[in-house]
């Protein structure tokens, strides 16, 4: 009995630290920084593949729409991605944190010209 219950008690760690590996996106000192490229397809990608926007075709990722709807700056997109109007799922800090808000930003401002 003790050692079915020792034996249960670590299968639940293990797993747990898989679920928290997995969900938490955590890096190793070896493993590579996640770049906004990776943090783009975890969070954007489902409604702006390549650019584009599945809720509202006006309001794409590329340049001239972006411009068109007054996005010009990283600061611009984080306001959008925190805010965001109907339609679009809000990302707050818990969710996404500044930092890889940033890296998103970024990535779009770079990628979609």
């Amino acid at each position: 009995m003790k050692n079915e219950n020792t034996r249960r008690a670590c299968l639940q760690v293990g797993l747990l630290g898989i679920i928290a590996f997995s969900a938490g996106g955590c890096t190793t000192p070896s493993s590579k920084p996640i770049t906004g490229e990776a943090e783009f397809k975890q969070h954007c990608i489902a409604c702006h593949a390549n650019g584009g926007n599945s809720i509202n075709p006006a309001k794409t990722l590329l340049k001239a729409d972006r411009e068109k709807n007054g996005m010009h700056t990283s600061k611009d997109l984080i306001g959008v991605m925190r805010k965001p109007g109907p339609g679009m799922t809000a990302f707050d800090e818990k969710t996404l944190s500044e930092q890889d808000a940033e890296k998103i930003a970024d990535y779009i401002l770079n990628t979609y010209k």
